[in-house]
């Protein structure tokens, strides 16, 4: 009796805290907001049959991932000389899925149907319009330019709201503007990874003005895998995983 006793001890324990898991779970999953920076610079060619299906694939598994329930947002921006001011796309999920906590099974099932139908609607119409941004053509003036830094403002504007902020740069990240307080990588790229980590620790030091958070970043690059190191030179990405790294991101990687 004693052992019976113990067993059903630990297994309403058990429950117990699956439950608050669950729970804890559940409240841990507000909303996703996605900020998508798309290079529309004369550096990146869209129009080449490599970078647009890598960027289409990716694009797609951004919404696919991202887009989960009513809240969720998406910006899309462009990146070119004037990068915080080039929204293009701001857009809000409204599917929402209905309070089924005391409904019956068969009523529970209808509900996340429809639900899922609405969802799969509004993604595709998301999709939709985002391609259309990628293969939006910049012929102006404003391609001469590539201000990565300017995302900075947009991403802290993002960490406000109190959502997940995942970021995505769709570029080959050179970032070129002039000035003597600026860097030019067209110009004078990082010749390797030290001086890489030093220009970006000290970029860090006037750039922490902008409260980031921690969001994850993604660089999704438009080069083929045989490219060489003078077109995709790893001191620059490096330099950018410096920098996210030191203004407090999470997770940064590179594809």
């Amino acid at each position: 009796m004693k052992h019976i006793l113990i067993g059903c001890f630990f297994l309403t324990l058990f429950f117990s805290c699956s439950d608050s898991g669950d729970k804890a779970k559940t409240i841990a999953e507000g909303p996703v907001y996605t900020l998508i920076f798309l290079d529309k610079t004369r550096s990146v060619n869209i129009n080449k049959s490599f970078v647009a299906q890598k960027y289409q694939k990716a694009l797609t598994d951004i919404i696919e991932q991202n887009i989960r329930q009513k809240g969720d947002k998406l910006d899309v921006y462009f990146i070119h000389e004037n990068t915080s001011k080039a929204r293009a796309l701001n857009l809000t999920v409204r599917s929402e899925m209905e309070d089924v906590s005391a409904a019956s099974p068969t009523d529970r099932e209808a509900a996340e149907t429809e639900f899922n139908l609405s969802l799969s609607r509004e993604k595709a119409q998301i999709r939709q319009r985002v391609l259309q941004q990628l293969v939006a053509q910049n012929t102006g003036s404003s391609n001469q330019e590539t201000d990565i830094w300017a995302s900075l403002p947009v991403i802290a504007k993002a960490n406000e709201t109190g959502a997940t902020v995942k970021v995505y740069y769709l570029s080959d990240m050179i970032e070129s503007v002039k000035g003597t307080t600026r860097r030019d990588f067209q110009v004078k790229p990082p010749k390797d990874n030290a001086q890489a980590d030093e220009w970006a620790k000290a970029d860090a030091e006037q750039l922490k003005r902008y409260t980031v958070g921690s969001p994850e970043i993604s660089m999704i690059l438009p080069f083929e895998p045989n490219a060489s190191i003078k077109e995709n030179n790893p001191s620059v990405t490096q330099y950018w995983q410096t920098l996210f790294s030191a203004l407090g991101a999470g997770t940064i990687t590179e594809d």
